[in-house]
């Protein structure tokens, strides 16, 4: 089992930054990718970025903005997350799951361990 407990979350207004962490334990053998994901009120969760070592990856709308990185010696993963749009505001989640090849990084089915989220308000 995977426990993964997030913070950060904020109220900011447009154009500021946040940084949320993610901190991990438990056992993660079985584990290969780690991930961010927000939820709107109404919307589906949708992938905002992954990492696997030093490979990341983007949606579209965030690429340029936010920064998804990892400290293996704090066991916590992070999203620095800058130039804040009020469409950004969600509620994120961080994820952990053992990918197949032809698993996609930012699919939610591809994750197994979820946290329970840290809210993103972002006002213009």
């Amino acid at each position: 089992q995977v426990q993964l407990v997030e913070s950060g979350g904020d109220s900011v207004q447009a154009g500021g930054s946040l940084r949320l962490s993610c901190a991990i334990s438990g056992d993660t053998s079985g584990t290969n990718y780690m991930a961010w994901f927000h939820q709107a009120p109404g919307k589906e969760r949708e992938g905002v970025a992954a990492i696997r070592g030093v490979s990341t990856y983007y949606t579209a709308s965030v690429k340029g903005r936010f920064t998804i990185s990892q400290d293996n010696a704090k066991n916590t993963v992070y999203l620095q997350m800058n130039l804040l749009k009020p469409e950004d505001t969600a509620m994120y989640y961080c994820a952990a799951g053992r990918l197949r090849i032809t698993g996609w990084p930012l699919s939610a089915s591809s994750y197994t361990y979820w946290g329970q989220g840290t809210q993103v308000t972002v006002s213009s």
